[in-house]
């Protein structure tokens, strides 16, 4: 730590404490020690701290910089307490040693405390990453850096003259390597330049420290807890990461960069909003005055490649029976609606589920923020927009159902059903539109039946309960429930089939489930998957179709398990 003491003749001294790092004096308001005088020049001279020493460099002012009343020429050594003279200012400055706390007496007045059983239940804490001692000195440095690169290149304007990103890229890059250049003697020891260039980059023109992350495989959703904390999930497990943001300032950049390019904002009048990253990641912001702790940023991963059914059998999601019976299924336009709870893998489900449509078919897809991936050629991709600065022009995922409709599709998937469009959707199940596919959050397969309904009555219809049930016992054949399970594993634990409405009661009977057994010695889900032994009713329904299924994948004893 270092002590900086501010001398002008008619004014009082000022003190402030100084960390190690790079501050540039002057007159400017970007500069960290701020100097205001006709004398002294908008960029001065440059204060560097590392350690117990510190160098000062003139900026080629126009008055030009003394130490101990010589002309500084060159970056020179400062001793403690050697006047710096800046225009009508004297800078002295001197090292702080910081305090070393003195161990506690221990002795017979102060009895350890003796310690009480372990808990075997508690699980062991994820091991935090190691501190990183030159994370401030670090984020000093990219701050003065990036300033210095705002200044000479005016990203901003060179963005919004649509230069190719590519050669924006490489501009700044230039920039950055020059601004380093300049700046390689006075960088703290430990400070890597080629990373720091990088970082700084990423920051100016990328995601900043997430770039590295969303390249990472094996991070499947990252949590941004406001500039100092993020979180990344990593095969179901939360690990808390060493980066950082330089700011708040920073994460709002990201932000923005992630919004802007499709039509929606983020600010104190609309402080939350979904969107979507280029390669259909899912992005979740929440900003001032909703989010306390500064602006939060969750961004749920898609894998680099289209997965497949084989690639779920692999991963233990659900068995090659399972998987035969759902594109036997989907080939029979069965209504299937796919439910579980947040993070489940729904999303990738249905992903999956999608690759066994026809090729033949005409495909709408509606969605909040387009993250499906399907491959067939005849797929008309619908979003839903939210509105406008003054409240206008919102177009729900309701109203897009209901336009589907007038486009002749085959089959029409909806992303998720969260509000009154679970109306127009079982309509337009019950209406010739059969194979639809679309996502439900619950918590059990018989717990969609009430969230449907739920739903229903969220679209402002004063319909009865019965009425409604009898929509969603005609319109949904199957739901295939997926849970996240303790290990972090995503499994399909159950599909059920929507049998009828019995009095008021909508019936169902599950065909497969996963019936756990206990959890191994690394903490792993122990289980199976298996066959109830009850057949659906509409098996009839496949080999006239022409659609091969063996009734043996319903028997309890094909105890198949990936």
């Amino acid at each position: 730590m270092h002590l900086l003491t501010i001398f002008r003749e008619g004014a009082a001294p000022s003190k402030a404490e100084l960390e190690d790092g790079i501050y540039p004096i002057g007159s400017g308001e970007r500069c960290r020690i701020r100097l205001p005088s006709r004398g002294v020049s908008e960029r001065h001279a440059i204060l560097t701290l590392r350690g117990s020493s510190a160098t000062i460099e003139d900026m080629r002012s126009e008055t030009g910089t003394l130490l101990n009343a010589t002309p500084v020429d060159k970056p020179a050594a400062v001793l403690p307490s050697t006047p710096i003279t800046i225009g009508p200012y004297t800078l002295v400055v001197s090292f702080v040693p910081a305090a070393v706390p003195s161990p506690e007496p221990s002795g017979p007045s102060q009895p350890s405390r003796p310690s009480g059983p372990s808990r075997p239940s508690d699980p062991p804490a994820p091991p935090a990453p190691a501190a990183d001692p030159l994370a401030d000195v670090r984020r000093s440095v990219k701050q003065q850096i990036h300033r210095e690169l705002v200044e000479r290149l005016d990203i901003k304007r060179l963005a919004a003259s649509r230069i190719e990103p590519e050669e924006l890229r490489r501009r700044a890059a230039d920039t950055v390597g020059a601004i380093l250049a300049e700046t390689a003697a006075r960088l703290p020891a430990g400070l890597d330049p080629k990373r720091l260039g990088k970082e700084i980059l990423d920051e100016a023109l990328g995601l900043g420290p997430l770039e590295d992350l969303l390249a990472d495989e094996s991070v499947s959703e990252i949590m941004v807890n406001g500039p100092d904390r993020v979180y990344v999930e990593r095969r179901g497990r939360l690990e808390l990461t060493g980066l950082r943001f330089m700011d708040e300032a920073s994460v709002m950049a990201v932000i923005e960069r992630i919004v802007s390019p499709l039509g929606r904002r983020v600010d104190e009048s609309q402080p939350y909003v979904d969107a979507r990253l280029p390669d259909g990641s899912r992005v979740n912001v929440v900003i001032h005055p909703l989010s306390l702790i500064g602006p939060c940023l969750t961004i749920r991963k898609f894998a680099s490649r289209q997965l497949f059914d084989r690639d779920l059998i692999a991963f233990g999601t659900l068995t090659q029976g399972m998987a035969d019976f759902l594109r036997a299924c989907v080939l029979l336009r069965k209504n299937i609606v796919v439910s579980g709870g947040t993070g489940s893998g729904k999303t990738t489900l249905l992903n999956v589920l999608s690759n066994y449509l026809p090729h033949s078919e005409r495909i709408l897809t509606i969605e909040d923020a387009a993250e499906l991936r399907l491959a067939q050629p005849h797929l008309v991709r619908l979003e839903a927009r939210p509105p406008n600065i003054e409240g206008r022009g919102a177009v729900t995922i309701r109203d897009l159902v209901r336009n589907a409709l007038r486009m002749r599709p085959d089959r029409i998937i909806v992303g998720e059903c969260r509000g009154g469009e679970a109306l127009d959707m079982l309509q337009a199940m019950n209406t010739g539109h059969d194979g639809s596919l679309t996502t439900v959050h619950a918590n059990a397969p018989r717990d969609v039946v009430s969230r449907l309904e739920t739903m229903v009555m969220m679209s402002g219809l004063d319909l009865p309960s019965r009425a409604i049930r009898e929509q969603i016992a005609s319109a949904i054949d199957l739901v295939v429930h997926e849970s996240r399970l303790s290990d972090g594993s995503r499994k399909v634990v159950a599909i059920s089939e929507v049998v009828g409405l019995e009095g008021t009661q909508i019936t169902m009977q599950d065909l497969f489930v996963f019936k756990q057994t206990g959890i191994d010695a690394n903490g792993r889900v122990a289980g199976r998957f298996m066959p109830t032994g009850a057949v659906p009713t509409f098996f009839g329904d496949f080999a006239p179709r022409g659609i091969p299924l063996d009734v043996a994948v319903f028997s309890p004893d094909a105890r198949e398990n990936p």
